[in-house]
């Protein structure tokens, strides 16, 4: 029997940084960050394969290229015969908060899954964020969540609010609770929690996901660490972070260590432990996917 198929579903973006003296160019994605952590620190207990769709042109080939020698596989990837992958550029302040500019309208990735649901087949994990829902059409971002309520993998999610990308609030509020109620591993931010859904508190929101059944996972609390999702999980003790350059990416390492720590059975507590700590590696150094 093969090793377990983690399935992480989304947009694979050019990464254009000027913040740097020399600048720089790389790829990126929230879930294609997830996907590259994830695969660095999974070991024997899991193959990662990324889905999406991209061009037929140089930078998509430059792209799946990345994306192979990160270990990640690349035959759940599309190809579109006239789209490029989408692009934007990032900016840091002095206290390594970072703000983006996007040109994603026409993305490559907005025509995923166009022809069905065969790019998931067979996986046993399936990865996503609500940026992964709101690229697509309404029609089909409501046909993938019945698909994967459908499906028998398992679903981790993450509500990744950018409210720039979806119609309205409340479109956003609807589709993301449907998503949170197939959810099987949750790894929500509470800033983004907060502002979708008007919580007083990160006890609020974690009361309000376990309501719709979400209950294992983590609820990501920026500089404050991290909370167990289960209130029957006991905290640890987490560091404090010493250096603070760039935080972009923060939230997907800790998504990818804590999966990784999940599927070499490792406790909840322990899993909560390997996503702060690669976190606050990734939040000391600039980029969002740091160099192995």
């Amino acid at each position: 029997m093969g090793r377990p198929v983690i399935a992480c579903v989304g947009e694979a973006m050019v990464e254009l940084s000027f913040d740097r003296a020399e600048g720089r160019i790389g790829f990126a994605g929230d879930t294609l960050n997830t996907a590259v952590y994830l695969s660095r620190e999974i070991g024997k207990a899991g193959q990662v394969e990324f889905v999406t769709t991209l061009g037929r042109d140089g930078v998509s080939d430059r792209m799946i290229a990345f994306i192979e020698a990160e270990g990640v596989g690349t035959a759940r990837i599309r190809r579109h015969p006239e789209r490029l992958p989408g692009i934007y550029a990032i900016a840091v302040d002095a206290q390594g908060e970072r703000s983006f500019s996007y040109w994603r309208d026409q993305s490559a990735a907005r025509t995923l899954f166009e022809d069905g649901f065969a790019q998931l087949a067979g996986a046993d994990l399936i990865y996503l964020s609500a940026i992964t829902l709101a690229i697509l059409p309404p029609e089909r971002r409501y046909a993938l969540l019945d698909h994967l309520a459908a499906h028998e993998a398992r679903v981790a999610f993450d509500s990744n609010y950018r409210p720039r990308l979806w119609e309205d609030a409340r479109t956003a509020r609807e589709v993301t609770e449907a998503a949170w109620r197939i959810t099987d591993i949750a790894l929500p931010s509470l800033d983004d929690e907060m502002a979708l859904f008007g919580d007083a508190d990160a006890q609020a929101v974690r009361a309000r996901l376990n309501g719709w059944g979400a209950r294992q996972g983590a609820l990501k609390m920026g500089a404050r660490g991290a909370l167990p999702l289960d209130p029957a999980v006991t905290c640890p003790d987490l560091q404090a972070a010493e250096t603070v350059v760039d935080t972009t990416a923060a939230g997907d390492s800790f998504n990818g260590a804590w999966l990784a720590a999940h599927l070499n059975q490792l406790t909840d507590a322990e899993c909560l432990l390997r996503g702060h700590a690669r976190a606050l590696d990734v939040i000391a150094r600039p980029g969002a996917i740091l160099p192995r």
